[in-house]
């Protein structure tokens, strides 16, 4: 396949490559913008809700050098966050489908390897 097929998102000037799962090529071109152009492009709105939930898993990601799946990071949510919001009821409502993979996604992460 030509690089030309690859997809992409654009934040302002900026053309950022998403692979064939919508996650960012290079993970160093995340900012917030682009968590709000990857979110648009899902149909998704990010609240300050999803922002904190994004901003825990791209602590833990930063801290074990991989995005964590459901449990670990329902975990890490409700350490951070209190345990009102580390449950996956919480979790499934912000992120519907997946949230391990959607948070990731959205953050800029690579996919958790366990999830499929």
């Amino acid at each position: 396949m030509g690089t030309h097929h690859e997809l992409s998102i654009n934040v302002g000037e900026e053309v950022i490559a998403l692979d064939p799962e919508g996650y960012l090529v290079e993970r160093g071109r995340w900012t917030p913008e682009v968590a709000n152009a990857l979110a648009e492009r899902e149909g998704r709105t990010l609240e300050p809700a999803h922002r904190e939930v994004i901003e825990v898993i791209r602590s833990f990601y930063a801290t074990y050098e991989l995005s964590p799946a459901m449990r670990p990071l329902v975990k890490a949510v409700g350490q951070a966050l209190g345990p009102e919001k580390g449950r996956s009821i919480y979790l499934m409502r912000l992120f519907p489908d997946s949230p391990a993979k959607v948070a990731a996604r959205l953050a800029g992460l690579p996919k958790p390897t366990n999830c499929l």
